[in-house]
């Protein structure tokens, strides 16, 4: 479904009007939370679809589609997270899932086919009414186990997933530029809106007024040394690392806590910082192209930034949470059975397995965290490969 022109401009007028109330400047942040997530205009808020099935054929595009995950890209990366679940329902003694960003809803249907009466009751966390929607069309059959929720309680238990989630959360831009280091955050151009003869206020800010870069001095630092001299941009992670601290005081709040997974593209600090990564990790997504121009569009495309996972576990031990493991999807869902899944699959039920863990695909940028409340236990998942010690 294609957004209404009317409802882009809306958006646009309401982060301009956001600028104004605030001096002329916010913090990407902040443009970044109102982008994906104002009400019934934002990426995650609209109604455009966003996930689906990969573009056929050179050329082609998925039509109302911007990006597809692991779950809509083959059944079998649901059945082998199923078995990790399946141990970690055991640990905790409970019969619960808290998905966050459930997407199409493909992940969820994928697990409770799996898990079948292991799953008591599976909790779908989504601030989108559409995608709520979707997710209920699809799960038709499960919907006696499953409840929405709009925000997370004070205290949960069994086992909590977040595919593709960590992500999408706002992130801070910080740049380096002559050796100091400044917020980058937006501003509004109104010299076209000048040039026009429109007054920069008002309902006039869905025309001409567009959004710029603007750096401001700041205090805020990556969490290591950048190596050289050179021009460096890149993020930072407070409202992600806040979320976990959330997810960890929820599950540690239960009597029977329980185990926390996430899985999502990114790296540990020393990579993820990394000196020649001098143009950060930040992209926007449609219509499953690429480009960086967060600024453009608004409401239209998803805005993504990798994730640093060792800010992650770091968030995560603070909150007083073990930590259970760190590994590729590739190594993760093979430690899982994928392989022997999918054994008796047809060729092209096998060469979609293959996007899941080939390097080039999703199998090495992809990682899966771990973390559990008590003491960590075994979990079949990072088995082998785990990296704990790269955090």
């Amino acid at each position: 479904m294609k957004l209404a022109p009317s409802l882009t401009s809306t958006l646009h007028a309401q982060i301009g009007q956001a600028l104004l109330a605030a001096g002329g400047w916010i913090g990407f942040e902040r443009f970044m939370a109102l982008a994906l997530y104002t009400p019934g205009l934002g990426y995650y808020a609209n109604d455009c679809a966003k996930f689906g099935a990969m573009p056929r054929g050179p050329g082609a595009t998925a039509v109302g589609s911007d990006f597809v995950t692991a779950p809509e890209l083959s059944p079998y990366f649901g059945r082998a997270l199923a078995r990790q679940v399946a141990q970690a329902l055991q640990m905790s003694g409970s019969g619960e899932i808290w998905e966050f960003g459930a997407g199409s809803g493909a992940l969820a249907l994928q697990l409770l086919d799996a898990l079948g009466p292991q799953v008591q009751r599976y909790h779908i966390v989504e601030l989108s009414g559409t995608l709520a929607q979707r997710q209920r069309e699809l799960l038709q059959r499960h919907l006696a186990k499953i409840s929405w929720e709009q925000q997370l309680p004070a205290a949960i238990e069994g086992v909590v997933l977040g595919n593709e989630v960590l992500d999408a959360m706002p992130v801070t831009l910080l740049q380096r530029r002559a050796g100091t280091w400044r917020e980058r955050g937006v501003a509004l151009d109104l010299s076209a809106a000048a040039d026009a003869g429109e007054p920069a206020c008002g309902e006039d800010l869905q025309h001409g007024a567009r959004f710029t870069w603007q750096d401001r001095a700041t205090m805020l630092r990556p969490p290591i040394a950048i190596d050289g001299e050179h021009d460096y941009l890149s993020e930072i992670h407070p409202q992600a690392q806040a979320f976990i601290r959330s997810v960890a005081g929820a599950l540690r709040n239960s009597a029977r806590g329980g185990t926390a997974l996430f899985i999502d593209y990114g790296f540990p600090e020393r990579e993820y910082y990394h000196a020649q990564r001098h143009m950060g990790t930040l992209m926007c997504h449609r219509a499953h192209r690429m480009d960086a121009d967060p600024l453009a569009d608004v409401g239209l495309k998803d805005i993504t930034a990798h994730v640093d996972f060792s800010a992650i576990a770091l968030a995560a031990h603070q909150a007083g949470m073990a930590l259970l493991g760190y590994t590729s999807q590739a190594r993760f869902l093979m430690n899982c059975g994928l392989l022997e899944l999918v054994g008796d699959g047809s060729i092209p039920e096998r060469a979609m397995v293959q996007k899941l863990i080939h390097e080039h695909e999703m199998g090495e940028l992809f990682k899966v965290i771990g973390f559990c409340t008590g003491e960590p236990w075994e979990a079949i998942g990072f088995a082998q490969g785990d990296r704990l010690h790269t955090l």
